[in-house]
């Protein structure tokens, strides 16, 4: 059976559960930017349908998904360049996400890490969304039949779910009809971690607002959490072999190396030796200079929402016009009557 040819495609999503932080610029959003000028169609979601998996205030969310959204247009992710959508605005990912439901085995999502971290020691109080998401997942890159899909190390379990899906489709049906998707996994600081304790994940969830740059924050708190981030008493070393137990510092140079597009090897050939009272300052003008234009334009869109929701109705529009037909050869190879 000769392997198709895929249009090279790129998919990906943040959940819009509010709190969009330095780590998902960085982590995510600013690769997203990148991808939109090389060789790829570039698809971006708000994926709401994700956020339900756990209670989600209504009004919370309708403004967090708008957020979201303002976030990746301040951000540079064009929607001349890039289809902008929200998840449930496409209801091609809930109807293919059912189909993957019943590709999907038990085993493979009692596996998940993930699931396993957020449903918590009371796993049975947890919704069937929540362990059944990686299914929708997966049904939200193939039904674009995406060929890449830029991730976290968090979320590349998942991405190998995708995989064995569509593996398990295509040899069920004895089909080549769903792509085996690439995950991209690269940058400098693909995992941001707490300004207050490096051995953490930044995260909107911790209870200190310290522990984290904010999209939506202004110049003035961006320098003031990094003058205050944790450091440590020693200098600089001039190589990243010297970082290697030393959290809070590797953490600051990753931030700085991702902002300035650099290598953390450069970053350490110019500072190495220097005391965080000096390397903080330089950061803090860097980070200054690339996320207070992005906070000031976020501000300017979620001012006028209209202008978000025009865009995520195109979007929407345009998602389905590539959505519709891969749906619809779905239905007709598992037999289902049209």
């Amino acid at each position: 059976m000769t392997t198709p040819a895929f249009t090279p495609r790129v998919f990906s999503g943040i959940q819009p559960s509010g709190g969009l932080t330095l780590g998902n610029y960085l982590g995510a959003i600013k690769r997203f930017v990148s991808m939109q000028d090389e060789a790829y169609e570039t698809i971006y979601c708000m994926v709401d349908l994700h956020a339900i998996t756990v209670w989600q205030d209504p009004a919370d969310l309708a403004r967090n998904t708008r957020e979201l959204a303002a976030g990746f247009i301040a951000s540079g992710i064009s929607p001349e360049k890039s289809i902008l959508i929200n998840q449930s605005q496409v209801p091609e990912h809930a109807q293919l996400g059912w189909i993957f439901n019943c590709v999907a085995r038990m085993g493979w999502m009692k596996r998940m890490t993930q699931f396993k971290d957020k449903a918590g020691k009371n796993a049975e109080a947890a919704s069937l969304g929540l362990f059944g998401y990686p299914a929708l997942m997966a049904a939200d890159i193939l039904i674009y039949h995406a060929t890449h899909v830029p991730v976290g190390e968090d979320q590349k379990q998942h991405l190998e779910l995708t995989r064995d899906i569509a593996t398990k489709f295509n040899h069920d049906y004895g089909v080549d009809f769903f792509p085996l998707t690439e995950p991209v996994i690269e940058g400098a600081a693909t995992r941001v971690m707490s300004l207050r304790d490096g051995s953490k994940k930044m995260s909107k969830s911790d209870p200190s607002d310290a522990s984290r740059i904010n999209m939506t924050d202004d110049a003035d708190a961006i320098a003031k959490k990094i003058r205050k981030a944790k450091t440590d008493p020693d200098a600089l070393p001039s190589e990243a072999a010297g970082l290697a137990e030393r959290p809070e510092a590797r953490n600051l140079v990753n931030i700085y190396a991702a902002l300035n597009d650099q290598t953390v090897d450069q970053v350490l050939a110019e500072v190495g030796g220097q005391q965080f009272g000096t390397f903080k300052p330089l950061l803090a003008e860097l980070a200054v200079a690339k996320l207070s234009p992005i906070s000031e334009e976020m501000a300017r869109l979620m001012a006028d929402t209209a202008e978000i929701d025009r865009i995520l109705a195109r979007g929407a529009d345009q998602a389905r016009e590539i959505a519709a037909p891969i749906l619809q050869k779905t239905y007709e190879i598992v037999g289902m009557v049209r």
